[in-house]
């Protein structure tokens, strides 16, 4: 394995862009009109419903080792960890052979595919290969390094809803899902080449390890935003004679030219090295003290702008409003953007890396926690925290608040200046923060229907029940269970809080039929047969959902394989048993049956809806307790598979 370069000169954002404005041309070009040629600035007709998941694997954010994370606590420089290196090394867009187990270890590159059994990966750096030993010099915790499947869109979800004006942001979460818009009008030309050998192009089936091309629609759709013209040159996979080539084709008749993805430093990224073949002067910055986005390459050729991005949507996107949108306003004879910014309340810690700048997408919500009579209003920020490779994030934050390179710990309740990613702060109707679940999709698509906004955060049982009391949301979507009474939900108020009733479910575990270790037994006495079984891998649920708390009761303690990995919602649950990437799981039984598992039955349980009293009139939680009250509703509930 050749040995990986590293970012010798990072730089700090405000040198990397004078140094890029520098070598531009930036005299503003003419403005010329083009109709538009797909949905930018439409308006949806229908709900969207994601048709695959996305990711559709594991996939690892850094080059390094994926491992079981249990084998590197306590590691550190002075007392490594030894482990057992594979032979394989898993290169983007391949789908692994090597299954992890406990000492073992496999070489993986950023956006590879997580082997089976591996719950974190250790980046290289703290890493070291010695033949077939792999020497640990950092402990790692589950889940460090990896993108989980299903963690951002899962197949059957709702991902927009009825009568939304489309942004980039939404159109990059259609292309990401298969669905192909665009829409044009234009003013500088704009060119975009996709990079990478797991990227296909939406229209396509999806197969293992790889991804839509959604950077190519979002950031076509950005530029035209700015008043730009975008030229997309298609996908290039990682070879630099093909990629040399349509630079210098690119080159011919573009003012910017834009490459997304190889621009890391790994063995199989070229991006960046083809690009550092221009002169005049070439590369100007390569390696930026942000976070995310920073393996961007800014480079210039004869007055031009050449850019190679983060392939990751977040970092993409975020490192071309940062750097390339303000060169596409001033060529298009655009004045500098106005950028609204208002202050609003952390919600939850947060931790930040020490050393670079940090753009931290949040989701807004009105709160009334700490006003002197509870009447006024405040904003809190929460994290929508999923990471760079994200495609919803974007699509579905507010705005985003920066963390200094000197700060490592944010606590709750600090006050953060948030910048809105929209020039005005569109508060929804009725704000909905808990536990996810598909009825609850199909009762906020009614609201939709009936004009009513609404924003929903899925946090999990225990968090929605944290906002409710803190007054930050409307209503909260909660089923936990209280061992001392055995009810559900009611033990939980205090007298701020109301609850308004919802439906019943049936929680249970899902397995692939055929499957033996799961025939002729009950729930119990499966989990009492697997628990200890290596080679019975599950998948679990994030901390603090209703699900979570479920499955810990029923394992009492015990942490069986897979444990760590730790999906949001029952959807991901399926699709993880489906593909294989997970023996069993705990999910509805409406979901197993739609998936065409098997299912043992845990638990029925009761998912009801918390307001805080002095929100309980506002219009939004009328409007859902009267959709709630009609019979028309509950049949629906019922067709869904749901108790009323």
């Amino acid at each position: 394995m050749a040995e990986q370069e590293q970012f010798l000169q990072v730089l700090d954002r405000d040198e990397a862009e004078l140094r890029f404005r520098a070598a531009l041309d930036l005299k503003p070009r003419g403005i010329e009109q083009v109709p538009l040629d797909a949905a930018l600035g439409r308006v949806l007709a229908a709900h969207v419903v994601s048709p695959v998941d996305v990711p559709s694997f594991d996939r690892s954010n850094v080059d390094g080792f994926a491992v079981v994370a249990e084998d590197t606590f306590a590691a550190s420089e002075e007392v490594p960890h030894i482990v057992v290196l594979g032979d394989e090394h898993i290169h983007t867009g391949i789908v692994p052979t090597t299954v992890i187990h406990s000492g073992k270890a496999v070489a993986i590159a950023t956006g590879g595919m997580v082997p089976r059994g591996a719950d974190a990966v250790v980046m290289m750096e703290y890493a070291e290969a010695h033949g077939s030993k792999l020497r640990i010099a950092r402990a790692v915790t589950p889940g460090s390094g990896v993108s989980f499947a299903g963690t951002d869109i899962t197949a059957g979800e709702t991902v927009l809803r009825r009568g939304r004006l489309l942004t980039s942001r939404d159109t990059g979460v259609l292309t990401a899902i298969g669905i192909s818009h665009v829409n044009v009008w234009r003013h500088p030309i704009v060119a975009i080449l996709s990079t990478g050998d797991e990227i296909i192009a939406p229209g396509e089936p999806m197969e293992p390890a790889k991804v839509y091309d959604s950077n190519g629609q979002v950031l076509s759709d950005a530029v035209r935003e700015l008043g730009g013209e975008p030229r997309r040159l298609g996908i290039i996979h990682d070879d630099a004679a093909a990629l040399r080539a349509g630079l210098r084709h690119a080159l011919e008749f573009a003012d910017i030219v834009l490459l997304s993805g190889g621009t890391s430093k790994g063995e199989g990224d070229v991006s960046y090295r083809v690009v550092a073949e221009l002169n005049d002067p070439g590369i100007v910055a390569h390696g930026v003290a942000l976070k995310p986005g920073k393996p961007i390459c800014l480079a210039a050729t004869g007055g031009r702008a050449v850019v190679v991005l983060p392939g990751f949507p977040t970092s993409a996107i975020f490192t071309f409003h940062e750097f390339v949108a303000p060169v596409i306003r001033l060529l298009a004879g655009r004045g500098a953007e106005e950028r609204t910014i208002v202050p609003a309340k952390l919600a939850v810690k947060l931790n930040s890396e020490i050393g670079r700048t940090e753009y931290v997408l949040v989701g807004l919500v009105e709160t009334t926690e700490g006003t002197s009579d509870g009447t006024g209003t405040s904003l809190a920020a929460y994290p929508m925290g999923q990471g760079s490779g994200s495609v919803t994030t974007f699509s579905r934050a507010d705005g985003f608040a920066t963390i200094g390179r000197h700060e490592e710990i944010v606590q709750a309740g600090t006050i953060l200046n948030v910048q809105l990613l929209g020039r005005e702060l569109q508060l929804a109707d009725l704000v909905v923060i808990g536990s996810h679940c598909i009825a609850l999709d199909y009762l906020l698509g009614e609201l939709q229907r009936q004009g009513v906004r609404s924003k929903f955060l899925a946090v999990g049982s225990t968090a929605g029940l944290d906002a409710a009391k803190r007054g930050e949301c409307d209503v909260a979507g909660v089923h936990l269970l209280d061992p001392q009474t055995n009810e559900y939900n009611r033990p939980f108020l205090v007298p701020e809080l109301e609850l308004v009733t919802g439906y019943g479910r049936l929680q249970g575990i899902v397995f692939r039929l055929g499957d033996e270790r799961f025939a002729h037994r009950t729930a119990k006495e499966t989990i009492a047969a697997i628990a200890d079984d290596p080679t019975c891998m599950m998948v679990n649920r994030n901390k603090g959902s209703g699900t979570r708390a479920l499955i810990d009761r029923m394992l009492a303690g015990a942490k069986p394989p897979g444990y760590a990995i730790q999906p949001r919602n029952h959807n991901a649950v399926a699709a993880a048993v489906v593909q294989g990437r997970a023996d069993w799981g705990m999910t509805l039984d409406t979901i197993a049956r739609g998936a065409g598992l098997g299912f043992l039955p845990v638990q029925a349980e009761q998912y009801d809806f918390i307001v805080p009293r002095r929100r309980a009139n506002r219009p939004g939680v009328v409007a859902l307790k009267m959709l709630l009250q009609q019979a028309s509703t509950r049949e629906a509930l019922v067709r869904l598979g749901m108790k009323t």
